[in-house]
């Protein structure tokens, strides 16, 4: 019989763009399950994010922070060669199979109408670089979008205009590499990656980055 358990998530639902022009799907495919690997284990979510359907996946997380920051290192684990887009929602989710997983709610719902936010917006001049939104369900409490909306507009616009060897320096900064070492893992002298960070607005975007954490 189903079971009905219920409680408030941070719902996370994202896709590839593009991926079906991959030249390699399946070299693609196993570099993301990887990543996908990489983020479950170091954030712990209430539900593992996993592959559902096609370029599809999906999973939950105790704090809207948590699913911030799991969206942004799953698109710095993929660019330059493939962007993902994601909608992350707040709200009552039901538990209504264990084994395989199923889930329902209000959580979802709002994560899937944040995804077709960001669709929408990649189809207009004025928006095409938003990859990511959040909505919450009526009644949910939870973290106030508006604020949250702005802050995704501007990361996701400074991610977009990053180069490859920038993204490059920007997720070994994320994961705790001094500026030092990260020099020495691309052969080139401290400064330049100093004035890389600088001029691409990279320390910005790593306290950005940690400060969503506390959502």
């Amino acid at each position: 019989m189903a079971q009905m358990k219920e409680m408030a998530s941070a719902t996370l639902i994202g896709d590839l763009i593009g991926s079906r022009r991959a030249h390699d799907r399946g070299a693609l495919h196993d570099r993301f399950a990887g990543a996908l690997a990489e983020v479950n284990e170091r954030y712990a979510p209430t539900t593992a994010l996993r592959i559902t359907l096609g370029d599809e996946y999906q999973g939950t997380f105790a704090t809207v922070g948590a699913a911030l920051q799991v969206s942004l290192r799953l698109r710095l684990a993929m660019l330059p060669e493939i962007d993902l887009r994601h909608g992350i929602g707040w709200g009552p989710v039901r538990v209504l199979e264990e084994e395989p997983r199923v889930e329902d709610g209000p959580g979802w719902w709002v994560a899937r109408d944040a995804l077709t936010l960001v669709e929408a917006a990649e189809g207009r001049p004025s928006s095409r670089e938003r990859r990511t939104a959040y909505l919450r369900a009526d009644d949910a409490g939870g973290p106030e979008p508006a604020a949250i909306q702005a802050l995704l507009v501007l990361m996701d616009s400074a991610v977009a205009r990053l180069s490859a060897r920038s993204v490059s320096v920007l997720r070994d900064l994320m994961s705790g590499a001094s500026q030092r070492e990260i020099a020495e893992r691309l052969g080139i002298s401290a400064s330049a990656v100093s004035q890389r960070v600088r001029s691409d607005g990279l320390a910005a975007l790593v306290s950005a980055d940690e400060k969503m954490g506390l959502i």
